[in-house]
């Protein structure tokens, strides 16, 4: 996992310390980088950032918090050169992947039933395995779940949806391919409402994000459906595109999270970091592997650690 990222940022914390020679570090009780040094140290990181996929935007802004950290504190002398970059890095990291964290679980038990969750993202990012892992966390804490396909642009989805509705045993709503969308969304609601169901969650079309009469759809569903939360869900092997993809949606429907999902094969680590800064909004959940239980709340300290691991 992120083997790119690691890579890139090993070998350029190798050539920091290197580079930097002891007349570079002033100062008696701790040591400071000298400023024109430590722009050539901040330059090469960007560029070990951005051959990882990490956004421009967000590799600036892990260089601003860099600067603050090494030209605002001192280096003490107990610690090598090498391992105070490495923790301004970590901060740097941190900071950006911060946002106003969403506890899932603690939404939909304090919100009024049904709580309607409505997913968007690009065909083939895992929206709807995504979909189904959730329906099973919920399941697994004890609440009743309806799913809404409302993705009728392609007969393909309706399927797809369903067999995951009917493993998981959980009721689905659907019409005929080429339905309207708005009108799954809302008699998913109130299939929901008469029934007593805790939770509804939207699967909704995924073609391209440019597709403007698509996203007018989508508008539509959260007129109709109003919902409590809408989810972007991304690909972290898409790199940048999901980046891109993200500041689409958030444009034109917005959302409040995001899921992230293939994150367990993500070999650059790029799009992870990018995505939580980018649109400023948190990463709900990141998708671990194939199962229904590989799904797992964000932490951003635990992605720092997974990035810095054996590097």
């Amino acid at each position: 996992m992120f083997e790119r990222l690691k890579e890139k940022l090993r070998s350029w914390r190798q050539k920091a310390a290197s580079e930097v020679a002891p007349e570079d570090l002033v100062g008696e009780k701790g040591r400071k980088v000298r400023g024109g040094k430590l722009e050539d140290v901040l330059g090469d990181l960007e560029v070990a950032l951005l051959e990882a996929d990490v956004a421009l935007p967000v590799a600036q802004a892990v260089l601003t918090t860099m600067r603050e950290e090494l030209l605002g504190k001192r280096i003490t002398r107990e610690v090598s050169f090498g391992e105070g970059v490495e923790l301004a890095l970590r901060h740097a990291i941190e900071k950006v992947l911060a946002a106003e964290k969403i506890d899932f679980l603690a939404l939909v038990k304090e919100s009024p039933k049904p709580f309607v969750v409505m997913f968007v993202g690009v065909n083939g990012t895992g929206k709807t395995t995504a979909i189904a892992k959730v329906t099973h966390l919920l399941q697994k804490n004890g609440y009743s779940v309806v799913i809404a396909a409302a993705d009728t642009f392609r007969a393909g989805a309706i399927e797809q949806i369903e067999v995951h509705a009917n493993r998981l045993g959980t009721k689905l709503i659907k019409h005929k391919a080429g339905a309207d969308p708005a009108a799954v969304a809302f008699d998913a609601v109130e299939h929901a409402k008469a029934r007593r169901k805790d939770v509804v969650l939207i699967d909704t079309a995924g073609r391209m994000q440019t597709n403007q009469n698509l996203m007018d759809q989508m508008k539509k569903i959260q007129r109709v459906a109003a919902p409590h939360l809408v989810v972007f869900v991304g690909d972290a092997l898409a790199g940048n595109d999901a980046v891109e993809q993200a500041r689409t949606f958030q444009e034109a429907v917005g959302f409040h999270a995001a899921i992230l999902c293939k994150i367990d094969a993500d070999a650059k680590g790029g799009a992870a970091l990018s995505i939580a800064h980018s649109v400023g909004k948190p990463i709900l959940f990141v998708g671990t592997g194939q199962t229904y239980d590989d799904l797992m709340a964000f932490d951003p300290h635990w992605m720092v650690e997974k990035i810095f691991a054996d590097a």
